[in-house]
């Protein structure tokens, strides 16, 4: 039995060979500034979920910027058809063992975590004890979905020091009032809509913004219009700040139709952690996603 307080022998795993730990060593924690310092010299941010503390300390020394524990968790991990069901008391739990992760291996990626659905819609004061209550458990930004009236609660939050990511397009939680996994933002309403709230957003403090299979223009378009809110893409095209991928998916192991905006980083990789070494560098260089394959117009 190994002694409790021995750190994981990642490099040794059979999750595959990482980085030698003199590389590791100069690689600068993820900041905020940093995000920014990126998102302003136009370096691409990488992205991916995670759920526990292994995957998220081979996540983190594959060069992972970000690591977000998503209530994605609910259909990855416990079998559920969508985001709704998970848990405040679910998220902080894997919030940490991600948290942990991280720091007993190399404690350079930024974590952000999901606040689950009905954690923040009843008041100002419910979402900021759950944002605390993420905090606390090991996340350095908490994420919420939606636009409208969701400014008023982000201001709120990062007036009170909590970091922020937003999350507009198609958003998990409410996806039954969306009418389904839909693009959002085709029509000229749709987009200006969406426009008004990324922008009301980034000026509630909002300093990253998921955009969840928007058109590929109106993702780019937004991305340039925000100069101080860094947008993460998913399905929304190589324009935005970043990418991001449900780690189920981007290493093939999802359960039934592989979405569009995915592609599977196992096909050709060697282990899980040269998968995701392959991924941020095909998005550093751009190579990931090409609009044409993984998103729509």
């Amino acid at each position: 039995m190994a002694h409790p307080s021995s750190a994981p022998n990642i490099s040794a795993s059979p999750y595959g060979t990482l980085p030698p730990a003199a590389a590791l060593a100069q690689r600068k924690p993820v900041s905020l500034p940093r995000l920014m310092e990126m998102h302003a010299r136009g370096e691409k941010i990488t992205m991916l979920t995670a759920y526990d503390a292994t995957f998220a300390a081979i996540a983190d020394q594959a060069g992972v910027d970000c690591i977000l524990v998503g209530d994605s968790l609910g259909m990855v991990c416990q079998g559920r058809h969508s985001t709704v069901g998970v848990t405040m008391e679910e998220m902080r739990y894997h919030t940490a063992c991600v948290a942990r992760g991280v720091r007993r291996v190399q404690g350079t990626a930024w974590v952000v975590a999901d606040l689950p659905f009905g954690s923040y819609q009843q008041s100002h004061e419910q979402a900021l004890g759950n944002a605390v209550i993420l905090m606390e458990a090991g996340a350095h930004m908490v994420k919420l979905e939606g636009g409208g009236w969701t400014a008023e609660t982000v201001h709120f939050l990062t007036q009170r020091g909590i970091p922020v990511c937003g999350h507009l397009g198609l958003t998990p939680q409410t996806v039954h009032a969306l009418g389904g996994y839909r693009v959002q933002g085709r029509s000229d309403d749709a987009a200006q809509t969406l426009r008004e709230h990324a922008q009301a957003l980034a000026d509630a403090g909002a300093q990253l913004l998921v955009l969840e299979m928007v058109p590929v223009a109106l993702a780019a378009s937004l991305t340039q219009a925000l100069q101080s809110c860094a947008t993460i893409g998913i399905g929304a095209g190589v324009g935005t700040a970043g990418q991001v991928l449900v780690l189920h998916d981007m290493l093939g192991m999802n359960i039934g139709k592989m979405p569009k905006f995915v592609r599977n980083f196992m096909q050709g990789s060697e282990s899980v952690a040269n998968a995701m070494q392959t991924y941020v560098q095909a998005v550093k260089q751009r190579q990931f996603p090409i609009d044409a394959e993984h998103a729509w117009s």
